[in-house]
């Protein structure tokens, strides 16, 4: 075990995500009750880093939040202390400011520090590990599109909520002899849509991975017609794209590490839908549903495993590295490896010739 490790602080980055007060919960008391050391956390994320802004985590702070959404440590998206965008002469330049990061970290005697996020927040938690900082790195996003690691927690609520969703627009199309089309979330990866599509029995699941053609969606829903079924559920991730077309972009923000936001390409699948086959069509957005709320069991057991491995790294001396689930059992992978790289769906794998088996049709 490493000696002279003391204190240790907790960071959240990024977008919020159910499990994530579940895992500063577990790293908390497992410092506290395994190691005896003291825990702290920096409030809203590198902005409170930079701040120096950091509230005491004992066993009091931490308690009855097991099964809250959030994070009590509060998050940003917009804040890289690598490249901190500043206004001169009506212009935007940026400025490394992480020295600053370092000197808090120093000043406030933190002997190791454990960053909770998705790419944009390792990528950060990494180039502070370049800088001598004693980093470990948890893998936190609902879209299950990290690397090296099975599965991330918040994914299975973000699952439910979606898979929740589709049953419920089932009854209203089906009531209505409408075409219904649910847009998720995932970016550029379209696991949310594939497992959540699978789990509530919709007729169509369009996912980034696999770009498709919306006549053979629509041949789907003719199938269907013919059938005595005037009424389908379609599943679009929101990187979906058609064929000869490019993902559907809501807007653009201008100060965030990670400027594309996208969403809208279920009212574009749902208005192609509409004139092609003719049955009336609808398109819900879920949006920030799937990443609020209290997280399912599997979630709160997943990020209590997370928070536990993170600090059991600490104290083995394996920093730059990142907590892993492989398998069944936690492990971890060097920073530097992960960052910059996706696991995405295969589209010849397992969970999509399944769905194809049994007449999901992906619009290929």
């Amino acid at each position: 075990m490493v000696k002279g490790i003391k204190k240790i602080a907790l960071l959240t980055g990024g977008g919020d995500c159910p499990g994530l007060n579940a895992v500063i919960r577990a790293a908390t008391k497992t410092a506290i009750i395994k190691y005896g050391v003291e825990v702290v956390g920096f409030v809203n994320g590198y902005k409170g880093l930079y701040n120096g802004n950091i509230m005491n985590l004992d066993m009091d702070a931490i308690s009855g939040i097991l099964p809250r959404g959030g994070t009590i440590l509060y998050t940003s998206n917009k804040t890289n202390l690598f490249r901190m965008p500043f206004k001169e002469n009506g212009e935007t330049i940026y400025k490394d400011l992480s020295d600053v990061g370092v000197k808090n970290i120093k000043e406030a005697g933190i002997d190791a520090l454990i960053i909770i996020g998705g790419d944009g927040t390792l990528t950060s938690a990494r180039d502070f590990a370049r800088k001598g900082v004693k980093v470990i790195g948890v893998p936190k996003t609902i879209d299950n599109d990290l690397a090296y690691t099975d599965i991330t927690f918040g994914f299975d609520t973000a699952v439910s909520v979606a898979t929740d969703a589709i049953d419920r627009l089932h009854t209203t199309a089906e009531s209505h002899h409408r075409i219904m089309c649910l847009e998720v979330m995932g970016r550029y990866a379209g696991w949310i849509a594939l497992e959540a599509g699978l789990a509530g029995g919709a007729d169509a699941i369009l996912i980034p991975e696999i770009p498709y053609d919306i006549n053979k969606v629509a041949a789907k829903i003719q199938e269907r017609r013919a059938a005595g079924k005037d009424f389908s559920i379609i599943v679009v991730a929101e990187g979906a794209k058609p064929l000869s077309g490019d993902m559907v972009v809501q807007k653009l923000i201008e100060d965030s590490p990670d400027p594309v936001r996208l969403g809208g390409i279920a009212n574009k699948v749902a208005a192609d839908l509409e004139e092609i086959v003719g049955l009336e069509s609808r398109a819900t957005i879920l949006g920030h549903l799937q990443r609020g709320g209290t997280p399912t069991s599997y979630d709160r057991n997943l990020s209590t495993r997370y928070g536990k491995a993170a600090v059991d790294l600490v104290f083995s001396g394996k920093f730059a590295e990142m907590v892993t689930l492989k398998g069944n059992t936690m492990s971890s992978a060097s920073l530097e490896e992960v960052i910059g790289k996706s696991k995405n769906v295969d589209p010849e794998g397992e969970m999509v010739n399944t769905a194809k088996s049994i007449g999901i049709a992906f619009g290929d």
